[in-house]
Formats: C-alpha cells, structure tokens, sequence
C-alpha cells in the first residue's frame, strides 16, 4: 500500500482488498444485489482491483475488466458511506486513469445511472455512437439492466 493522503492508502494488489465489505457493498446496490459472494470473488480476482484504505480498513474500491492495450471497462466503483462527499472517488479514479499498465488505452467504457457528473470531470462522455454498440444479457441481466 502506497500513502496517497494523510492516513489514505492505495492499493491495486487484490490481496489488500476487503473482500467481505467489497460483496456486502455491493450486494446492497442496485448493479449487483443478484450476486453471490463466491460470483463477486471470481469477478474479482479475473480483473485489476483498486482500493482505497484508511487506517487500515477499505474505504472505497474499484475494478477494471482490461487488455491493457486498445480497451479498459470501468466496474464495481463505490466509496462507503462515511467516506462519501470527501473527494475519495476522485482520488480513486487519478489513481486508475494513471496506473502505469493503463497509459496508452484508447477506450475507456463504464456504465452508471447516477454519477455522470463524476465521471465527466475525468473526460467520460455519452456514447457517440450507440447505434455501433451491442450487448447479450443473461436472463438475470436483463433484471439489473432493462
């Protein structure tokens, strides 16, 4: 873990990560309340977490799904609830947008239906094209995203 503020420490080794408070936020929001904690550890370890710490306990947390070369997809990005409003998802997503391994993609995806305006501050945009994008969804899918 790397000091990124007073007593605030990064990390994007997945054995730092919480995974117990990592599935208990995220089962209790709207993306993810259909899965189980064996699915979000699987998802989890197939992907490049990044967490927020304080005082040794996660404090926000994300997750990128990447070749590390043409795309990355954004997931799983949240900040508890004590932590909320205290610039930690900014801080969250500097520490993303500039891991080395991620210098040179050309296209960065993320879905949310209510932090638009965080993300536009690190050059998110609406889909130019939507017309080019498809998508398969699983029968529990369509619950989430329909």
């Amino acid at each position: 873990m790397i000091e990124v503020k007073k007593d605030i420490f990064y990390s994007s080794e997945f054995k730092d990560m919480d995974l117990d408070l990592i599935y208990t936020f995220i089962k209790n929001s709207y993306w993810g309340e259909s899965r189980t904690f064996e699915e979000q550890k699987k998802a989890s370890k197939n992907t490049i977490n990044f967490g927020l710490f304080h005082k040794g306990n996660q404090i926000a947390y994300a997750r990128v799904m990447t070749d590390k070369v043409f795309f990355a997809y954004l997931l799983d990005v949240f900040v508890i609830e004590d932590y909320q409003g205290k610039g930690y998802s900014k801080l969250l997503m500097e520490k993303i947008l500039n891991f080395p391994e991620f210098q040179n993609i050309d296209k960065w995806m993320l879905a949310t239906k209510d932090a638009h305006e965080l993300y536009k501050k690190f050059d998110f945009v609406a889909i130019k094209s939507p017309d080019k994008l498809m998508e398969k969804l699983s029968p529990r899918a369509k619950i989430i995203y329909e």
